[in-house]
């Protein structure tokens, strides 16, 4: 094998891994919070910047990597962000302060862009019959990635563990992805000509952290603060200016029209609500579960208990069938997969909020909601790929990638608000938040089925729609696209 005709597997391989780099660094500091607030010596509100500054600089960082991607060749920054990841994942096995460890968790925000640019791989290298299925493995790498950096967490910092170690695993796995990167991926040329729109770099970048900064900080500063109410106008301001930028240049990072293209709103909402259900599954179960049991309610499970017993089968589950989920989205369309997962989000997370008195029925729920997420993650690259030229593949998917990441934020933020404000004296929440975060993550499933089932009947349409427009200029007598009559 020459490294110009990677056999598929291999590349599937070598990609999983890469995103699973993503999704495990994503992960493992969710758990560590209090432990890397006690050995560092600071606070709740302070060691909670560890998962703001990566989350900000993803959202700076995704769309230029998914554009340097498809201007430079999707090989050499593919390197190139697992070099800084490495770097960032060293640092963060080395630092013993606060500010040493924020820009680690800064450098591992780069590790956003491998989705997107994993993508592009795999569109331009396998063959159709192939693509859907691969895309669907890599996808799912994001949710059982993440499950696994739950599972190694705990088990690495039970009974006061250090915080370090979980990064050891992160730097051992960033290594390998980076010699087998380097092994077997093609280098071919730029799918796309021009550079990369700098300036509009900027303001999407600060426009995304003036909105992601007060979602992750809400709880902290309130949200009818003068600082929290402030950086969303400024967003807002800053984002519509960034629109008009974009229709303004030759070369923009990101097409205005892609935006409005009803066929990546489907791919785009659905991201956003997925990512909110993923965190809103993940939060609620691993809380509810440790909650002790004289408050009433909950098992008084450990961190480790949380995350082997209540997440793990379902990311097993995940595992085994993401391969099936292509072959499902390659026979039954996009939207309809992703009608499928919306369904079983839908049905765990209303047993949660009705029956998880039983630790039986929470496992189950855990199935259900990583079951949506795998199928979810499935579609979504299948839908955008759909919607979009070669040349845009990697920018188009780092949008969607944003999408997913500002559904967490969200999640995270409303979740921590619902369940921190119903503590009572003795600092533990009240049964009733936890049926509140239910309804967010089933009303997250039920927006995606809504817009999937839009999906559908504008999927329906568009073949219609196109010989209307055919009969109509073959009678005129001139050029069509499709057919070439004139």
């Amino acid at each position: 094998m020459t490294r110009d005709a990677p056999r598929a597997g291999l590349l599937v391989l070598t990609l999983s891994l890469a995103v699973t780099t993503l999704s495990l660094l994503q992960s493992l500091v969710v758990p560590m919070l209090p432990v890397i607030g006690e050995q560092l010596g600071v606070g709740a509100g302070a060691a909670g910047w560890v998962l703001t500054a990566n989350l900000l600089a993803a959202a700076v960082l995704t769309p230029v990597i998914g554009r340097l991607g498809d201007t430079l060749g999707e090989r050499r920054v593919v390197l190139g962000v697992l070099v800084v990841i490495s770097a960032g994942t060293l640092l963060a096995v080395l630092t013993t302060s606060l500010p040493s460890l924020l820009v680690a968790r800064v450098l591992q925000g780069a590790s956003y862009g491998l989705f997107p640019l994993s993508i592009s791989i795999l569109r331009r290298e396998l063959p159709a019959g192939r693509l859907t299925v691969a895309m669907s493995v890599v996808s799912s790498t994001l949710a059982v990635g993440g499950v696994i950096g739950l599972v190694v967490t705990g088990l690495l910092t039970r009974d006061g563990g250090d915080y370090h170690g979980p990064f050891w695993l992160g730097l051992a796995i960033a290594l390998v992805s980076l010699a087998l990167v380097a092994w077997a991926l093609p280098d071919r040329p730029a799918s796309a000509t021009g550079g990369v729109d700098w300036w509009g770099a900027v303001l999407l970048g600060a426009g995304l952290v003036l909105l992601l900064l007060p979602l992750s900080q809400g709880h902290t500063w309130g949200w009818g603060s003068p600082l929290t109410l402030g950086c969303l106008a400024g967003a807002v301001v800053v984002l519509v200016g960034w629109v008009l930028l974009q229709r303004r240049r030759t070369h923009p990072l990101v097409r205005p029209q892609l935006l409005a293209d009803r066929r990546m709103l489907v791919p785009n909402v659905a991201g956003l609500m997925t990512g909110f259900g993923l965190f809103a599954s993940f939060l609620a179960v691993t809380q509810f579960v440790q909650v002790p049991e004289a408050a009433g309610y909950g098992f008084g499970a450990s961190t480790l208990e949380a995350a082997v017993v209540y997440l793990l089968p379902g990311g097993v589950v995940g595992i085994v069938l993401a391969p099936f989920a292509g072959q499902v989205v390659s026979r039954i369309g996009g939207e309809t997969t992703l009608l499928i997962g919306a369904a079983s989000g839908l049905v765990g997370f209303t047993l949660f909020a009705l029956a998880r008195s039983v630790p039986w029925v929470v496992v189950l729920i855990g199935l259900l909601t990583q079951l949506a997420v795998t199928v979810a993650f499935a579609a979504l690259p299948a839908l955008v790929v759909q919607a979009v030229d070669p040349s845009e593949t990697g920018v188009a998917n780092g949008v969607n990638s944003i999408t997913r990441s500002v559904g967490s934020a969200l999640a995270s933020a409303l979740i921590i608000t619902v369940v921190a404000g119903s503590a009572d004296a003795t600092g533990l929440p009240s049964n009733g938040s936890f049926t509140v975060v239910a309804l967010l993550g089933g009303g997250s499933a039920l927006v995606t089925g809504l817009v999937a089932l839009w999906g559908r009947r504008s999927a329906r349409r568009r073949p219609d729609e196109l010989a209307d427009v055919e009969r109509a200029t073959a009678c005129a007598g001139e050029w069509s696209p499709v057919s070439g009559i004139r």
